[in-house]
C-alpha cells in the first residue's frame, strides 16, 4: 500500500472559516489614493504640459496638478525622446535646415505654445520699463507687443540654426531641451516666491520658494545632469551649467523686475533653457574642454 496516500488528511468539503481578526483586510481607499498619487501626478503633469489627447479623467482634479511639479522634468523626459524619434528621420530625408525648422515645430507643438506665449508676454512686461504693477498688467494681456515678438522671431529662428548646425551631438541635444525647460521651471520655482493672486501657478503655491520646492528642483538638477552626462559626457554637463547660470540670472531679473515670478515667466525659463542648451552643443568642442 502505498504509506503516502494512507498518511494523507481526507479533504473535507466545508472549509475552515477565519474569525473576524484572522480575515483578510482590504485596503482602504485613502490607501489606494496614497498608491496612485504619484502616477495621477504625472498624468496631471503631462495633461497641464503638452496637448496629448490623454483619455479619461485621471489626473484632472486640482490636488492632483497641485502636487504634479515634480514630476515635470519627467515629462520633458518623454517629450525628448518623442523628439528625437521625429527628428532622426526628418534629418535622414531632408537637408538639415527644413528638417531643423520641422524640428523646432515638433518641440513647440507639443505644449502647444504655452511656455512660448510665457516668454513674449515676459518679453512685452521687462522691456516696457513700467511699474512693477504695470509689468504685471502688461504680461495678463493676451495681445503680443513688438518686444514679444522680437523675442519669438529671435528665440525660434537661434533654434532652428542651431539645429540645422549640429552633427553628431543633433540627438543628444534634442533629447536634452524638453527635459532642461522643465527642470528650469523647477528651478525658478524654488528661488522665487509666485508675485499673483490668481492664475494656475497659485496651485503650486506648495513649491514656489519652499523646502520642498528646493529638494524637487536640486533632485530634477541631479537627474538632469546626469541624463546629460549620460548622452553626451562633459558637453552635456557643461551644457546644464550654462542653463543653471542662466535662470539664476533669469531669476535676479524677475526678482528686480515684478518682485517675484509667474506663470508667463515659467514659460520663459522653460524657453530660454531650451535655446541655452542647443546654444552650447553648437559651440566648438576645442573651446569648451
Amino acid at each position: 500500500m502505498n504509506r503516502w496516500r494512507k498518511n494523507r488528511p481526507r479533504r473535507t468539503s466545508a472549509r475552515p472559516q477565519l474569525s473576524n481578526v484572522e480575515q483578510p483586510r482590504r485596503p482602504s481607499l485613502s490607501l489606494i489614493g496614497q498608491l496612485l498619487r504619484p502616477f495621477a501626478s504625472f498624468i496631471a503633469a503631462l495633461r497641464f504640459l503638452t496637448i496629448l489627447p490623454l483619455p479619461g479623467r485621471f489626473g484632472t482634479a486640482d490636488t492632483e496638478l497641485a502636487h504634479s511639479a515634480p514630476f515635470f522634468p519627467l515629462v520633458g523626459l518623454v517629450l525628448g525622446y518623442a523628439a528625437a524619434l521625429v527628428a532622426k528621420p526628418l534629418f535622414f530625408l531632408l537637408p538639415p535646415l527644413p528638417a531643423a525648422v520641422l524640428t523646432t515645430f515638433v518641440l513647440l507643438a507639443f505644449s502647444g505654445g504655452l511656455h512660448l506665449d510665457g516668454l513674449a508676454d515676459t518679453a512685452d512686461g521687462f522691456f516696457s520699463a513700467r511699474s512693477q504693477d504695470r509689468m504685471l498688467e502688461i504680461m495678463k494681456d493676451s495681445n503680443i507687443g513688438t518686444m514679444g515678438a522680437l523675442v519669438l522671431i529671435l528665440t525660434l529662428l537661434l533654434k532652428t540654426v542651431c539645429l540645422a548646425s549640429l552633427n553628431e551631438q543633433l540627438l543628444p541635444a534634442i533629447f536634452l531641451m524638453p527635459l532642461a525647460g522643465r527642470t528650469a521651471i523647477l528651478l525658478l520655482m524654488a528661488l522665487l516666491p509666485y508675485v499673483r493672486q490668481e492664475g494656475l501657478g497659485r496651485l503650486f503655491t506648495a513649491y514656489f520658494h519652499t523646502n520642498r520646492g528646493k529638494l524637487a528642483a536640486l533632485a530634477a538638477l541631479f537627474f538632469c545632469a546626469f541624463i546629460a552626462f549620460s548622452l553626451a559626457g562633459a558637453q552635456g554637463l557643461i551644457a546644464v551649467l550654462a542653463m543653471l547660470l542662466m535662470i539664476l540670472f533669469f531669476a535676479i531679473l524677475c526678482q528686480r523686475k515684478i518682485g517675484g515670478a509667474t506663470g508667463d515667466t515659467l514659460g520663459a525659463a522653460c524657453e530660454l533653457a531650451e535655446t541655452v542648451i542647443i546654444l552650447i552643443f553648437t559651440v566648438k568642442t576645442g573651446l569648451l574642454l
